[in-house]
């Protein structure tokens, strides 16, 4: 147990620098290229230009998990084409600016180059895939609510710390922990002769990182340490840049999400390509035998600075402060004089509008709070006026639906 404790701290010294920093830049991104600077270059836009730009836009965005799908369902109903909207879909869950980070720090230079590029024209081949044989939507949908909510007197400083250290901690910390652990118990429990003997190098281990990333949720900054330990034991890296593709572009929810928004022959037609794209691209960088650091120096730290220890109890800060914030909205203490209220609020997007809602209701005095983000649905203790509670909702920008 010693050893898988030492383990996780030594991931965890080794990522945090370069995850902090990646977390500021991508505050500072979703500043400058924010979701509604995406939606009027993308919105009411077709051909092939448009399927290129909504790649290149997708692949340094700073979404989070939960915000990709309502963007992309946000560009169909602005009326961006099905090959945009597919090639969105595709290029941004791949990278972002923390993953480009993190995979400078563990895998190096070249890789963290290789890896947003492939995420480019991977969507890009994607979209246009789709643009030439599945062009027309279906008459599929899906809940098409606005981007993230954004308070527009907030100064851009507060913004970016805000989306840096809240909002983007809040959705991937939970994946990017569970990353870590797995990664963990990779290095001490699996042994390389069943890599050698199971999985193998080349074709067939690529073949089995498709089986174990697609219906996988793992963000783009939580594979890497999963592929970083599976690379330890013997798998290449076109297998590992594989599983970095195929994990963080889909998991079974979103691929459900996805048949909603383009349809089920998109869907199909997408996993396929996406599949086949991967294992090209896994064969090209084997072929290429790009090399990466030793891969022990993340069990070496004879030379481990202040800084890796200052960056590792700031992601243990921010992971406990995630932590709190969820087992704080759903144990707040029950005031049996209070009124039980259902709501049913439009408009929220992604976990920062859980937030602000909730935020909002505590402050009025407000007990037992829980919201769900996907039907809208909201219950809470509050001895107050109906009408007061859904204008102070409303005035955060949320729509009261029931």
């Amino acid at each position: 147990m010693n050893n898988l404790f030492l383990n996780i701290w030594n991931l965890l010294l080794e990522i945090s620098p370069f995850l902090v920093q990646g977390f500021l830049f991508a505050g500072i991104l979703s500043v400058i290229i924010s979701k509604n600077f995406v939606q009027d270059n993308l919105g009411n836009k077709h051909g092939i230009l448009s399927i290129v730009k909504a790649s290149i836009f997708g692949v340094p965005l700073p979404l989070c998990s939960c915000s990709v799908i309502p963007v992309a369902a946000s560009l169909k109903k602005n009326g961006a084409s099905k090959g945009a909207v597919t090639s969105f879909l595709f290029s941004t869950p791949q990278t972002g600016i923390d993953s480009f980070m993190v995979t400078y720090g563990l895998l190096g230079p070249i890789v963290a180059l290789v890896r947003p590029f492939i995420a480019l024209i991977s969507g890009i081949l994607c979209g246009l895939i789709i643009y030439f044989f599945d062009p027309n939507y279906e008459k599929a949908t899906v809940d098409e609510e606005d981007s993230c909510c954004d308070d527009e007197n907030e100064s851009k400083i507060k913004k970016i710390f805000t989306y840096s250290f809240i909002t983007l901690p809040r959705d991937i910390m939970k994946p990017l922990l569970i990353g870590i652990f797995i990664a963990a118990l990779i290095n001490i429990y699996l042994p390389a002769s069943i890599v050698e003997n199971f999985i193998g190098q080349g074709f067939i281990s690529m073949i089995v990182m498709i089986v174990i990333g697609l219906p996988l949720y793992i963000c783009a900054t939580a594979s890497i340490p999963i592929a970083l330990a599976m690379m330890g034991k013997g798998v290449t890296l076109g297998a590992a840049l594989v599983f970095l593709m195929v994990g963080a572009a889909t998991n079974t929810t979103s691929i459900a999400t996805m048949t909603q928004i383009l349809g089920k022959r998109a869907t199909v037609i997408n996993l396929i390509s996406l599949i086949l794209i991967s294992l090209f691209f896994g064969m090209i960088v084997d072929l290429f035998s790009i090399s990466i650091p030793n891969l022990d120096h993340i069990h070496i730290h004879e030379h481990t600075s202040y800084i890796n220890y200052i960056s590792a109890f700031i992601i243990i800060g921010l992971a406990a402060n995630t932590l709190l914030s969820s087992i704080k909205s759903k144990t707040n203490t029950y005031d049996n004089s209070q009124k039980v209220i259902h709501l049913k609020i439009g408009g929220m997007s992604c976990n920062n509008c859980i937030q602000k809602i909730t935020s909002e209701l505590e402050s009025m005095g407000a007990s037992n709070i829980s919201i769900d983000l996907k039907s809208g649905d909201a219950t809470f203790n509050l001895d107050k006026d109906l009408q007061t509670i859904q204008s102070s909702i409303e005035s955060l920008g949320f729509q009261i639906l029931s």
